[in-house]
């Protein structure tokens, strides 16, 4: 066998066999790495390399010796679950950073974190000021993690106490051109609606590049050309404008008649339509 296609098979069958390894190991270990999952990995690199590259040894000791590297992390984390001794060693603990507005330099220090390091990880956070820090703490992953001061904290509507509907994730039902049946599907809708929705917006389908559906029924577009300008979805806010109006006349209509009997009608009929619209009102303001 030429020299050449041994080490095409061998870094195809390491390629192969560390992709195996890889699924074994799991995503957490993808994502983030341990001190030893970093030695383990450096070392897998270097043996692939070795069984790719060097044709005279049997190729089944590199298999075995990148085995037992791979199911080392594996044990180290079954372990860690049996035993939190076992998960500090390995893992490590968060780190404080920043107490109540104050850096503590010492901590600062372990992490072998300057100063500038700290402004830059909290600028990733988008916090631009070590006051406006409650809590910051360096976890054993390495990511910062910041909680602010409660009067430098975004505003929430629970914060303002609205009630707004539970978000959903909208469906793309356009994608470079051409209707996605799937999605259409999941939501109960077909390509009639959205060639309705098409024509009704100008748009041509071959022009879309993304169309996504949110769960009250309304398609968003997104066109190739960025120039265009597509008239934003108005039916919900005509829905409570709509409302709010028959509400509104039902309330004058209650004034105006001189009937006690209608005029009690008329105001039952629109505490009624109230009650309706505050119960919906999270679903067409959003």
């Amino acid at each position: 066998m030429p020299d050449w296609l041994n080490i095409a098979l061998r870094s195809i069958g390491a390629v192969a066999y560390l992709f195996i390894l890889t699924k074994l190991i799991g995503k957490r270990q993808i994502r983030q790495l341990t001190y030893i999952e970093y030695i383990v990995g450096i070392t897998i690199g270097s043996i692939a390399g070795f069984m790719a590259m060097e044709m005279d040894g049997p190729i089944h000791h590199s298999l075995i010796a990148l085995t037992i590297f791979a199911l080392f992390p594996v044990l180290l984390e079954w372990l860690s679950l049996k035993s939190k001794v076992i998960r500090n060693v390995v893992e490590g603990n968060a780190t404080i950073l920043i107490k109540d507005g104050k850096v503590l330099e010492d901590n600062l220090k372990s992490e072998r974190l300057t100063t500038e390091d700290l402004l830059e990880h909290l600028r990733m956070k988008n916090v631009f000021r070590v006051a406006d820090v409650e809590f910051a703490l360096m976890e054993s992953s390495g990511e910062l993690s910041v909680l602010l001061k409660s009067q430098h904290q975004p505003i929430t509507p629970q914060h303002l106490e609205l009630t707004v509907s539970p978000a959903e994730e909208p469906q793309a039902v356009i994608m470079d051109g051409a209707i996605m049946d799937e999605p259409l599907a999941t939501i109960g809708l077909n390509r009639n609606w959205v060639r309705a929705e098409l024509e009704k917006a100008g748009v041509a389908l071959e022009n879309v590049f993304l169309g996504q559906v949110d769960k009250g029924g309304q398609l968003y577009l997104d066109l190739y050309d960025d120039k265009l300008q597509v008239p934003q979805p108005t039916e919900m806010k005509l829905t409570f404008a709509t409302l709010k109006k028959c509400q509104a006349d039902l309330e004058l209509f209650a004034l105006e008649t001189k009937d006690r009997r209608m005029k009690l009608a008329y105001r039952i009929d629109s505490e009624e339509l109230q009650d309706v619209i505050d119960q919906i009102k999270p679903l067409l303001i959003r």
